[in-house]
């Protein structure tokens, strides 16, 4: 078992301090389910965002950095090689993620100078009941073509926006996120 909560990894013998975060690693997430970057902008991304001294890890040691960033994510357990579908996506989903976890953390983790990513997963997964266990449901009936039960199809009749991905962001709704966020896009 592993009790600690790591703020770095080891690459090539050497330990690199990374953005341990539950905020950099959404960012990572958002990078990751944009359609129009291509794998090698999203590996670029990844790095930057995780890596605050990306600019001191040798080039031919990025593959395995980019791994550790992956391990990371995952909890420290190895990715997966079977994808699972997409049932939540951590930008759309963002305050219907944010609410639970707060109830469950006691606090709003937004106000929180630092909460780790593996902390803030930890709340995550005991969300229990709420809009978004709703939205994820309703979202994996209708990817698997089951039928909705009569209260799952008035929810999806009235909030059809919070259920259905969205392909693409509208540029107001990037200037939402930034007046939001107070970041750029990456």
């Amino acid at each position: 078992m592993n009790y600690s909560l790591p703020t770095s990894v080891e690459l090539g013998g050497r330990e690199y301090a990374i953005r341990s975060d539950f905020r950099p690693v959404l960012d990572i997430c958002t990078v990751l389910s944009d359609p129009e970057a291509d794998e090698e902008e999203k590996a670029f991304w990844m790095l930057t965002i995780f890596y605050p001294d990306l600019d001191e890890i040798p080039p031919e040691l990025y593959r395995d950095a980019l791994k550790e960033c992956a391990r990371f994510i995952n909890c420290g357990e190895v990715e997966k090689p079977q994808k699972a579908p997409k049932l939540v996506d951590w930008e759309q989903d963002f305050l219907y993620i944010v609410a639970p976890v707060n109830r469950i953390a006691g606090r709003d983790v937004r106000s929180l100078e630092y909460l780790h990513w593996w902390t803030f997963v930890g709340y995550y997964f005991e969300i229990g009941d709420c809009t978004l266990s709703m939205i994820v449901g309703i979202r994996d009936k209708l990817r698997k073509h089951k039928k909705l039960e009569n209260y799952e199809k008035d929810f999806y009749r009235q909030n059809r926006e919070l259920v259905d991905f969205k392909n693409r962001r509208t540029e107001e709704e990037d200037k939402f996120l930034r007046a939001l966020t107070g970041k750029p896009r990456p």
